[in-house]
């Protein structure tokens, strides 16, 4: 293997992992730095100590960073997501970018049939009521999930795993995405449709999209005034997709709205506060590969792609 030639590579971890990481890359060989939480400016004083740079979503991996990162080989993503790395210049520095994208599918794809669910029946009133001793039965009618219609806006590997869970709740699925899809569908047996009739028909509209230029606040107050009334929605993608300052101005038609992600994490503008406390509004932290399972399948799938990263930069010298 090209990494046993002699060669003692080192690897930077800036985010908070699970501990099998750090143990399965030193078994390759790999002497790991494990710094979570490492703020920016330290960032770009050390990573140019660096072959390998391993990160989730908080660290931004920069132009500046790839710069000060002379010695950098490998950029990894321990996660589905690139949108925290300048991908484009990095490729152009000849570094190697690998990531983790199938290990959180099934994780992700629960937590949006649970944001599903506990917006649907109102649990979360219900659980806020009950523990502080209100007995709510009676106070919060909920719906059922049962013949209605998802939409699914991006149909990926988490997509099209909601879409196989909403099946087995007796939905209909709607689904559209920028690449051909028809085969995925069939198989699902759910129908393609453009994205503005997928707006416009769906009771439960789902993202999972990877954010870009085109993605960004994609539901924005055009698209929004699409969305029927009494609907829900759940993001468990990025929160740049939805412009949440807009979406404030619709809670009330709306039945109501799940986000594991926000434009900004942690939270930090007035109108995310005011989303977060609305009653209508479930928020997690983004945890959608925050089980035990995921994180496992991670870190196996992301050493498995650093091994043919340092394969491949070991036979090119």
């Amino acid at each position: 293997m090209g990494w046993e030639s002699g060669i003692q590579y080192k690897a930077l971890i800036t985010d908070k992992v699970d501990d099998r990481l750090v143990g399965k890359l030193s078994e390759i060989g790999v002497v790991v730095d494990y710094k979570p939480g490492i703020q920016y400016e330290e960032l770009l004083k050390i990573v140019e100590n660096y072959n390998l740079l391993i990160v989730r979503s908080r660290t931004k991996v920069t132009r500046e960073v790839i710069d000060r990162g002379t010695s950098l080989k490998i950029i990894a993503r321990a996660g589905v997501g690139l949108d925290n790395i300048d991908v484009d210049y990095a490729l152009k520095k000849g570094l190697i970018i690998v990531n983790s994208p199938n290990a959180a599918t099934y994780s992700a794809a629960e937590l949006t049939l649970t944001l599903m669910l506990v917006i649907s029946r109102n649990i979360h009133l219900h659980i806020m009521d009950t523990k502080n001793g209100k007995w709510s039965k009676g106070l919060y009618h909920g719906i059922e999930l049962k013949g209605k219609t998802l939409g699914v806006v991006g149909f990926g590997r988490i997509g099209r795993a909601v879409a196989n869970y909403a099946k087995a709740l007796g939905m209909r699925i709607l689904a559209t995405d920028v690449v051909d899809i028809s085969r995925y569908a069939e198989e699902l047996g759910a129908s393609v449709v453009n994205l503005t009739d997928l707006l416009s028909s769906s009771d439960v509209v789902t993202f999972h999209v990877a954010l870009n230029k085109e993605t960004y606040h994609m539901l924005n107050e055009d698209r929004l005034k699409l969305i029927k009334d009494n609907a829900i929605i759940v993001n468990t993608s990025r929160g740049e997709v939805i412009d949440t300052k807009v979406l404030l101005n619709h809670l009330d038609r709306l039945w109501g709205v799940g986000l594991d992600v926000l434009e900004h994490e942690p939270p930090r503008e007035d109108w995310e506060f005011k989303l977060i406390q609305h009653p209508k509004v479930v928020i997690t932290p983004h945890i959608g590969a925050e089980t035990i399972d995921a994180q496992r399948r991670m870190v196996d799938e992301l050493v498995s792609n650093i091994q043919d990263a340092l394969e491949r930069v070991g036979n090119h010298g």
